[in-house]
């Protein structure tokens, strides 16, 4: 099975680059008044105050890796933007080919700056550094490329490792990953992971959001609610904004969702936080960003949909809340500020009560439990699939999946 990248576009998508022999790519895209720049239409920007926020951190200092399809830095919005960074693919043809745009979007979403009309990013003073990870299905194990994208992001300087894409493997499946995981905790980074966009389809727990240590993102929409499709369990750290986000399809802007776009928002808030509070370690930064996210109004914490809430940086750069506690203490690990009694499996532990706010009653009685592939297929088989572009790319033994769905947005301040 393959890797997926988790989002996806909306309405008419009029060309799709594929990645990989024999892949088909299916998905849509909803071009949204190409005329008019992109940033006019970050509508979420206003609501998180980024322009009060910019004028206290824009994310100077912090690098953020971009483990994904690669980065085109030569888009208006990301020039001087983009490091060197690397291809771990089996036939490399630079970090700075991007074939699909999955991976450009995210970083433009993270660190645009939104010159000439493009993207702007919530962090634009903090810089990619983009690690290409496609996977091909006839000679790549995707345990090993991705295991290596994430240890190269951390010895090269990256604070903050996102990761838009996932695998619904059996987490014994994936030993490379998951020893990568837990090297680049130890040196210092936080690595934020799409949970995935099948919450009201399978609802696969997926790799590494649920991984220990890895901070799972999850989506919610406008309003503030679980989205009916953002995966749901205990792998859900965090929730932040993935819906009818402006995005790069083409020569059009569309508008698209997926757990992917809220990973990118999750991450650019931990670089606004970090840059401001450069000695802080990667618990500190992730303690006063749980500590300051929107919680849920109803149940326990974490909740399935909503982990420890929506991410909030004004509350941190604007109100001064958080204490950064312990510098050596893992906040996610510790259930710092969780009533939940603790699981006692892995994270693929059905979801609990599904009434918790600000999800609604509705949404979450749609959605499964979150399931764990029972089946063995083998760690070059696995399935990875990126979490918020728009398509689906489903190829032959491994492939990518893009999925950029329906996602949502912050919590109202």
């Amino acid at each position: 099975m393959p890797f997926q990248k988790y989002g996806a576009r909306r309405r008419s998508l009029s060309a799709l680059a594929i990645l990989g022999a024999g892949l088909m790519a299916v998905g849509g895209t909803a071009p949204a008044a190409a005329a008019q720049d992109v940033s006019s239409q970050q509508w979420y920007l206003k609501d998180m105050q980024a322009e009060s926020m910019w004028k206290v951190s824009k994310g100077k200092g912090v690098t953020v890796a971009v483990v994904d399809t690669g980065v085109n830095a030569s888009i208006s919005e990301l020039r001087g933007q983009v490091l060197e960074g690397a291809d771990m693919s089996h036939n490399p043809t630079g970090a700075h080919k991007d074939s699909d745009g999955h991976g450009t979007n995210i970083a433009a979403l993270i660190a645009g700056t939104g010159a000439s009309g493009g993207i702007q990013g919530l962090a634009p003073g903090a810089k990619i550094l983009p690690v290409k990870d496609v996977v091909d299905a006839r000679v790549d194990s995707s345990d090993g490329i991705v295991s290596k994208a994430i240890r190269y992001a951390a010895d090269h300087g990256a604070r903050v490792i996102n990761v838009s894409q996932g695998s619904d493997a059996v987490s014994g499946q994936l030993p490379r990953t998951l020893s990568a995981v837990k090297y680049a905790i130890k040196k210092g980074s936080l690595i934020f992971a799409a949970v995935g966009n099948t919450g009201n389809k399978t609802n696969y727990v997926t790799y590494p959001a649920g991984f220990p240590g890895v901070v799972g993102v999850g989506a919610i929409n406008r309003e503030g609610k679980a989205t009916k499709w953002s995966n749901s369990g205990d792998q859900v750290g965090m929730v932040a904004i993935g819906d009818e986000i402006p995005i790069h399809c083409g020569s059009n802007v569309c508008t698209s969702y997926g757990t992917s776009q809220a990973t990118a928002i999750t991450s650019a808030s931990a670089a606004l936080i970090w840059s401001k509070h450069p000695e802080w370690t990667n618990n500190q930064v992730l303690r006063v960003m749980m500590q300051t996210a929107a919680k849920p109004t109803t149940g326990d914490i974490p909740s399935s949909y909503l982990g420890y809430g929506s991410v909030r940086p004004r509350k941190v750069l604007l109100d001064g809340e958080g204490d950064p506690g312990p510098a050596n203490t893992n906040p996610l690990l510790a259930r710092e500020g969780a009533t939940k009694p603790e699981p006692s499996g892995s994270a693929s532990k059905p979801a609990g009560d599904p009434s918790q706010s600000p999800a609604s009653d509705e949404q979450a009685a749609e959605k499964p439990a979150a399931k764990a592939k029972t089946s063995d297929d083998g760690g070059n088989t696995t399935l990875w699939v990126a979490l918020g572009a728009g398509v689906v790319v489903v190829g032959a033994a491994v492939a990518f999946t893009v999925v950029r769905r329906r996602g949502g947005t912050m919590a109202r301040p």
